[in-house]
């Protein structure tokens, strides 16, 4: 396991499927947490059952000033900051592009596209701040999509912002590969999370028939687990992954090898 002794980690959409995984493997791994999501509620009941040190900020990534309040938070409760995981992220119904609704649409953009530029827009200073003082390196993991490198028929808008994510990453990466900074993009297919399950249920069919069409286009014909999308998180966070910047892992069951 690696190992996060002492690091301070901001972690964005923490009360969902992956970020509920993610949170609890970086506290066991001996982080030190500022976690995030929209309602206080399951952020605090998140918070309660992991061990250290763990504050909390609810708010919508969606407004620029969330993002800032994270980062001042990790200063002013731990004194540093080393990595963030930009992790909070909603998808669309399926529908073809026509009639996916323009209101729908701006919130997608708003909330994958926006709130990740929101989030290190916030989080690059500080983490170069670090360098220069100590000489100590940090990353970034943007969570985006195998939707971000591939198309994703019937939903469009949810693939533009996760291209967009990926493009945010690979030219902030670039910026800062001299000062202290990797940046990294990690790319899963659908994975058994509850905002997957959610999305099979309003398929229009029964969950099995859905899953089983979804998995089609997969190589190996299932969905990720979320462990599986976890390790590969922690890989790009960890600090020995230290020549690893501008990348995107896709975690898909060989999807995008196709």
């Amino acid at each position: 396991m690696a190992d996060f002794s002492g690091r301070v980690v901001i972690l964005t959409g923490a009360a969902g499927g992956f970020g509920q995984a993610a949170a609890r493997c970086f506290a066991d791994a001996g982080a030190r947490l500022v976690l995030s999501d929209l309602h206080r509620a399951p952020l605090e009941a998140l918070a309660a059952g992991l061990k250290g040190d763990v504050r909390t900020v609810a708010g919508d990534i969606s407004e620029p000033d969330l993002s800032e309040r994270l980062v001042e938070t990790a200063l002013a409760e731990f004194g540093r900051l080393d990595v963030a995981v930009n992790n909070a992220g909603i998808v669309h119904d399926m529908a073809p592009l026509p009639k996916t609704p323009v209101d729908v649409a701006r919130r997608i953009i708003d909330i994958d596209l926006m709130g990740v530029f929101y989030a290190m827009r916030a989080q690059l200073p500080a983490l170069e701040k670090r360098f220069r003082d100590t000489g100590e390196a940090g990353a970034i993991v943007n969570v985006a999509s195998v939707a971000g490198v591939v198309g994703a028929p019937m939903l469009s808008v949810y693939s533009a912002a996760k291209h967009g994510v990926v493009g945010l990453t690979r030219s902030a990466a670039l910026e800062y590969a001299r000062r202290g900074v990797r940046v990294n993009a990690l790319c899963p297919s659908f994975a058994r999370t509850p905002m997957a399950t959610d999305f099979l249920d309003k398929a229009g069919t029964n969950r099995d028939q859905a899953e089983a069409a979804l998995v089609q286009a997969i190589p190996m014909r299932r969905l990720a687990e979320v462990g599986e999308v976890i390790a590969g998180l922690v890989f790009l966070a960890d600090p020995a992954s230290s020549f690893v910047t501008g990348q995107t892992l896709q975690i898909d069951g060989g999807l995008s090898a196709a």
